[in-house]
This record gives C-alpha cells, sequence and structure tokens, in this order.
C-alpha cells in the first residue's frame, strides 16, 4: 500500500499514522526536552481507526512514521446488520460488505449515503453522508 513518510515530531492532533502496521488517529503528544547529550523524546497516544484500540508509544523526535494514503468513497446502503453494512459503491456500482465504527451502531438505516475509507487494504464506514 501507499504511504508517506513524516517525522514523529511533525504529527498534529488528528493525524492518521501507521503504528505496528495499523492505521492510527493522534489524540495527543508530549515533547520532551533535550538533555545536554539526548535528544528530544515523544510520548505519542493514538486511536486504531478500524479496531478503536488505545497505542501509546514513546520515541525520539527524529523517528519517522508512515502515514497511509486514504481513499474516500460513497456508497448507500443496502442492507444492515449488527456490526457491518452491505454497500453499493456509487462509482463502480459493486456490493461490497464493510464494518462500520461503533458510533454508527443504531444511525445507518437502508438506502442511506454512506462515507467509506480504503485504507492499508481495509474498508470502514466513517460518517453518513
Amino acid at each position: 500500500m501507499a504511504y508517506k513518510f513524516i517525522e514523529i515530531g511533525d504529527a498534529k492532533i488528528g493525524t492518521i499514522i501507521l503504528i505496528e502496521g495499523v492505521a492510527c488517529a493522534v489524540k495527543s503528544m508530549d515533547v520532551s526536552k533535550t538533555g545536554k547529550h539526548g535528544h528530544a523524546k515523544v510520548r505519542m497516544e493514538a486511536i486504531g481507526v478500524i479496531d478503536g484500540k488505545k497505542r501509546v508509544i514513546v520515541k525520539p523526535g527524529s523517528e519517522k512514521f508512515g502515514v497511509p494514503m486514504i481513499e474516500k468513497k460513497r456508497g448507500q446502503v443496502l442492507s444492515v446488520s449488527e456490526k457491518s453494512a452491505s454497500l453499493m459503491d456509487m462509482e463502480s456500482f459493486e456490493t461490497i460488505e464493510v464494518p462500520f465504527i461503533e458510533e454508527l451502531g443504531g444511525q445507518i438505516k437502508e438506502s442511506d449515503q454512506v462515507e467509506y475509507w480504503i485504507m492499508e487494504g481495509e474498508k470502514i464506514i466513517k460518517r453518513i453522508a
């Protein structure tokens, strides 16, 4: 999958980066000052975009991280199950099964238009359009 690299110090809150191969949104960052002979350290808390798990890492400020390229598409909901929905892509008209984030649990209904993201080969419904 295509992605670009940024230094951890250049990331901002809301930036999506790869941590252990999982796309995560940065929620908070603390940067320590450099010591006499050391480098600045960055403590970062991030939430997995797809799995929702919290991840905390501490790395040197010059460490590079991958930023996944996110493809945003639109689809129409054909049917809804407990944790996923069957969508028809609005461009290619193919039918796909896509999970959705927990916050959308009871809100998605048949014939709604939604925005879904494709990143690192995984798909997820992010919002109702």
